[in-house]
């Protein structure tokens, strides 16, 4: 596998002596090679540099080889070691800790809008895992699935990258709406061959059109994505058979000119369909893009769009905000580069919000719909939807906004909490003599800016106290978890978690706390696997010292310890299994394939294995996802009660159109379990078995 990474590297870049030695060090079968390749396709299709690919290969290196790495570092150039902490900045979005997501989300943001093609990798890395996630899903994987859809599909239409866009909400669609993507999935399919013949028809003569007027074009055609089918659907509530643009062909010509007489010549030839005529040539899309749209009535009387661009507009279509640098154009201020300043914004406005509130911003301000306002003097803003007097005034300036007291609307006067409509013309009412915004103005405003400026406001008129509050709910968090913290190793710990927030010092980290714009559970949580990581070994000699009983498992090859089974994942003879060091109580055995291990601390964990001549049963439970009919309850409760082994518990509850059942048993290993859960996958109307986690 590590040759065949290895033969693509040297067929898509073309390396000097030094960079493909090092490349050769650094590409290692211990990586995930598939996933590496999948990156590397899309390194090649985006027609990225050197420097990018010797940046990612390192940084990937980096997380199976740590200090091997630190080694490699010097012989970067200097852009690709720029790159390569860019990289760094990045961790796996499926693995984003829970007290942290905030935080996590905002260092991911940082690193992307530091270098465009550090987008397009971490959009490849989440496409590859994305494209692999199966039903049914562990709650982790659950949300990482739901941040896709919430957070970088929209980023990725934003941006224009079309490709990341339509994959993300395809696959998210997939796995969160299954059974509305089975169902629609299938009635596609039945109209699939009908719909192609359909298409070659028009087809043929679309090129004779090209043809005639002596235009040297390019034809695409494709059915539509189902998610955008799906989403026109729920948002119209009509029927199938009422979306009309279930067809689409594409007509690529070198003009504008060409556009329009491609436009014009449909037009003659075939019967537009009325109100589904849009021109984004003349009125482009929020994120730049350009095209005729038009739904013709097609030679077998079914509706069927076409989409006319010139080459220029489909690879800015196709590519967004990176089309500049693929087609190699010259770099300057453009549409595109002004959405990536959106997202910089997003940023720049996050300091003063809560992480709650700054992922509902960032998800309000990538998905929301805009309006347009203008001041009296005719200047135009661009708002969000449902913005009001309150963000309009902070738009404008900081100080307007503190010293606002009213607005007009229109030339009538409204309450500064008033929503805002598109086409508003807006003056702001202030009094110097206001003593500044409220608490309550939070509630009212839709702009992340505004609601950093209100912030800011309170932040630098309390700080001195909320410093103070910080520091003590600190203190008060170490004498909850009984931490008895040298003044140095307090210091060294602030330190390091005010760096990783992106805060230059611990009373800034103070601040945050006592403003409650950062939760002690964060801090807490980063301070803790700071603590255990230092102190592991002396961590584990203590526990290991506990009182001993027989429990038929060994510890790091040791019998009779202090051991308790967590209730979590209810291992059973047969599992592969580890250990957990807990406070107090031992060892917890997990099943290696537990999902909680993800959230203890990997200093704690301990090898595990049964013993050979153990002889106990273990209380466990699986999960039936039955058909819900009448007669299925009854049914299952009756195949559980035949079964020769301990029925320790039945009971289930109803979810949509199916019946769940959590059935508890007593076995005497994983064979018994295994053989009980087949049992139950024979049975008619049952969708799926699993244990429950």
């Amino acid at each position: 596998m590590r040759e065949v990474t290895i033969e693509k590297i040297n067929k898509n870049f073309h390396l000097s002596p030094h960079e493909h030695k090092l490349m050769e060090k650094i590409v290692v079968e211990e990586e995930n090679l598939d996933r590496l390749n999948y990156v590397i396709d899309i390194m090649a299709e985006y027609y990225m540099e050197n420097e990018v690919l010797m940046g990612y290969l390192l940084f990937q290196y980096s997380k199976v080889f740590e200090e091997d790495a630190k080694n490699y570092e010097k012989e970067l150039s200097n852009n690709q070691h720029k790159l390569y902490e860019t990289f760094k900045l990045l961790r796996n979005v499926n693995t984003i800790s829970k007290s942290g997501e905030a935080e996590d989300i905002k260092r991911m943001f940082v690193a992307i809008c530091q270098d465009m093609r550090v987008v397009i990798i971490k959009f490849a890395t989440i496409d590859y895992d994305l494209k692999r996630v199966t039903l049914p899903m562990e709650e982790e994987t659950r949300k990482f699935v739901k941040m896709v859809a919430d957070i970088f599909a929209p980023l990725a239409e934003s941006l224009g990258l079309s490709k990341f866009k339509n994959s993300f909400e395809e696959n998210t669609f997939r796995l969160l709406e299954s059974k509305a993507y089975n169902e629609l999935k299938n009635n596609v399919l039945l109209k699939t061959e009908d719909n192609m013949k359909q298409m070659e028809i028009v087809e043929r003569k679309l090129y004779k059109i090209l043809r005639e007027l002596n235009i040297d074009g390019e034809i695409q055609k494709r059915q539509k994505h189902l998610y955008s089918v799906y989403k026109k659907l729920k948002m119209k509530n009509i029927t199938l058979g009422k979306v009309y643009d279930l067809l689409a062909m594409r007509v690529i010509v070198p003009t504008v000119e060409d556009c329009y007489a491609v436009f014009g010549k449909i037009h003659s030839l075939y019967k537009p369909m009325a109100g589904r005529v849009k021109d984004y040539i003349a009125n482009p899309k929020p994120n730049g893009y350009q095209s005729l749209h038009t739904t013709i009535i097609a030679d077998n009387n079914r509706p069927l769009e076409i989409q006319i661009r010139t080459f220029d507009m489909h690879k800015h279509a196709e590519y967004g905000i990176a089309a500049h640098w693929i087609y190699k154009e010259r770099r300057t201020s453009n549409k595109f580069d002004n959405k990536f300043a959106r997202i910089k914004q997003i940023l720049d406005n996050s300091d003063e919000l809560s992480p709650q509130e700054f992922l509902e911003t960032l998800k309000s301000d990538l998905y929301g719909e805009s309006i347009f306002v203008q001041t009296p003097k005719g200047k135009v803003l661009e708002l969000p939807l449902h913005s009001t007097v309150i963000d309009f005034a902070y738009a404008i300036h900081s100080e307007i906004g503190n010293k606002c007291v009213g607005g007009k609307i229109n030339g009538k006067l409204f309450p500064i909490t008033t929503e805002l409509n598109n086409g508003d013309t807006v003056e702001i009412i202030t009094n110097q003599n206001s003593k500044g915004p409220s608490r309550d103005w939070l509630k009212h405003v839709k702009t992340s800016s505004a609601r950093s400026k209100i912030r800011s406001f309170f932040k630098s008129e309390f700080k001195e106290e909320n410093t103070r509050m910080g520091k003590s709910i600190f203190e008060q968090a170490l004498k909850n978890k009984n931490l008895n913290l040298t003044k140095a190793d307090k210091d060294k710990y602030l330190n390091e978690i005010a760096l990783s927030l992106m805060m230059e010092t611990p009373d800034m980290l103070f601040a945050e706390l006592g403003g409650g714009t950062l939760s002690i559970n964060s801090v807490m949580g980063r301070l803790l696997n700071l603590y255990y990581k230092e102190n592991a070994q002396e961590i584990k000699t203590q526990v290991i010292e506990v009182k001993k009983s027989k429990d038929g498992v060994l510890i790091d090859g040791d019998s009779g310890l202090l051991i308790r089974y967590a209730g979590c994942c209810s291992p059973v003879i047969g599992d592969d299994i580890i250990g957990y060091i807990s406070r107090g109580k031992g060892v917890t055995i997990h099943r290696k394939e537990c999902p909680n291990l993800k959230y203890l601390e990997k200093e704690r964990l301990v090898d595990a294995k049964w013993e050979d001549d153990i002889t106990a049963k273990f209380v466990t439970t699986i999960k039936v996802v039955a058909d819900d009919d009448n007669t299925s309850a009854e049914y299952i409760n009756n195949v559980a009660k035949n079964l020769k082994i301990g029925l320790r518990g039945f009971s289930y509850k109803k979810a949509k159109n199916d019946i769940i059942f959590d059935i508890k048993f007593e076995v005497k290993g994983k064979d018994e379990l295994d053989s009980v859960i087949k049992t139950f996958e024979g049975v008619k109307g049952v969708q799926k078995v699993y244990r429950s986690e």
